[in-house]
């Protein structure tokens, strides 16, 4: 007699699939700890998210009964940076390992991003009003306060002035054109981030350190994510098939090509990609 029930573990990819569908519901701690499971297909993601309780319970007894928020994130801000020692790896920059949670963790050590994710969640643990910010180049967490906002760089725990993020943002600026009449105020550079938003950012980090390195199966599995978190990004397509090319898969190469030149009339790119997909239908047969 069959059960009712149904107990089959769902994939890595499944259980991604399964966090990001809904995004009144996306739980970015839990979403973010589980890109790990390419790379440590064993990764207990509930584990990392007990670690991680573990490590609100003890910044919640450092803050005690501080109840004003500007006191409240000094505190936290000296409990994370420099008691736990949580910070940017200035040494190995571009280690995959930067991207999971379950290492910075035990490390101490990541990227922006990652040091963000696991800052807010537990800044938000303490009733702080703190979000992050998509800032060009950096990533960034904001924290609204009674009399304004604190912006912070969570690569070394720097509050930063309206001056720090002009400076910072003029590269940026001076390489998009958006000087004199096109220039913006940086508050529009400050607006907060969707889970959606950080999760792509984290794994499009991952995607430019696997493309780097020429290592083309994980950085499919890494666009299989992107493209369940979201499915209209096009030009992911495109560079999944150009992965499967290297890779030697055609077929799933051409698929995906397919898709890209499909759905984007106007792409920079379209002649030179037609042209691979010519060259990729012609091997197939």
């Amino acid at each position: 007699m069959s059960s009712v029930f149904d107990f089959t573990v769902p994939t890595p990819l499944g259980y991604f699939a399964a966090l990001v569908r809904d995004d009144e519901s996306l739980p970015l701690m839990e979403a973010a700890a589980s890109i790990a499971q390419d790379e440590y297909p064993d990764l207990d993601v509930q584990q990392v998210l007990g670690d991680v309780d573990q490590l609100l319970a003890r910044a919640r007894r450092r803050c005690g009964d501080v109840t004003d928020p500007l006191q409240r994130l000094r505190v936290f801000n000296q409990f994370f940076f420099r008691d736990m020692g949580f910070g940017g790896n200035v040494n190995n920059y571009y280690d995959p390992d930067n991207s999971y949670l379950n290492v910075v963790l035990r490390t101490r050590r990541g990227i922006p991003i990652t040091l963000a994710v696991l800052w807010l969640e537990l800044a938000q643990g303490l009733g702080l009003k703190a979000r992050g910010v998509n800032f060009p180049g950096h990533f960034m967490v904001k924290v609204n306060l009674p009399d304004g906002q604190a912006v912070i760089d969570p690569f070394t725990g720097q509050s930063l002035s309206r001056e720090d993020l002009s400076e910072r943002l003029e590269p940026y600026k001076r390489r998009n054109g958006l000087v004199d009449d096109f220039d913006v105020p940086v508050g529009l550079y400050l607006q907060a981030a969707t889970p959606r938003d950080i999760l792509a950012r984290m794994l499009r980090n991952l995607k430019e350190v696997h493309r780097t390195q020429e290592d083309w199966l994980r950085l499919i599995a890494v666009l299989d994510r992107l493209l369940i978190l979201l499915p209209d990004a096009w030009t992911e397509y495109r560079d999944r098939g150009l992965a499967w090319a290297e890779m030697g898969d055609n077929r799933l190469a051409v698929a995906d090509l397919d898709t890209y030149m499909a759905q984007t009339d106007d792409a920079l790119d379209r002649d030179a990609i037609g042209q691979r997909l010519q060259e990729l239908r012609r091997a197939l047969n």
